[in-house]
């Protein structure tokens, strides 16, 4: 008995941290698709497309944890008129220490787009 519980604990240990980093992938790609419709919705508030991209830029860098680091923000969507939308995509990566598995060198990739519509009777410059 006492020999199948040494090797089979170890075994148990990897598989709960395994359940563990995956809830975390989870959570951390919930984080990112959540700042981009916070990043879209902010943009669609605004007058002209510089301070949309600046109100973008603005809820991404306060909105996302330490362990996120987003290389790229996306903005795109049709011209920036009345009636028209604001699409985010944010790009990040999230180092294997951030989603619980400490000691594992490297990242992983998440990413997340959020399209918000631009009012219609919204005077923009």
């Amino acid at each position: 008995m006492a020999v199948e519980i040494v090797l089979l604990t170890p075994v148990l240990l990897m598989f709960i941290y395994l359940i563990v980093a995956g809830g975390r992938y989870v959570a951390v790609q919930g984080e990112v698709e959540a700042t981009a419709r916070d990043a879209a919705r902010a943009a669609s508030f605004e007058r002209s497309l510089g301070a949309a991209q600046a109100a973008a830029a603005d809820i991404t860098s306060s909105s996302l944890d330490r362990e996120i680091s987003c290389s790229g923000l996306s903005y795109s969507g049709t011209n920036f008129v009345a009636g028209g939308q604001v699409r985010v995509t944010l790009d990040c990566s999230v180092s294997y220490s951030g989603l619980g598995l400490i000691g594992l060198p490297g990242s992983v990739s998440v990413d997340g787009s959020s399209t918000a519509p631009l009012d219609q009777y919204r005077r923009t410059e």
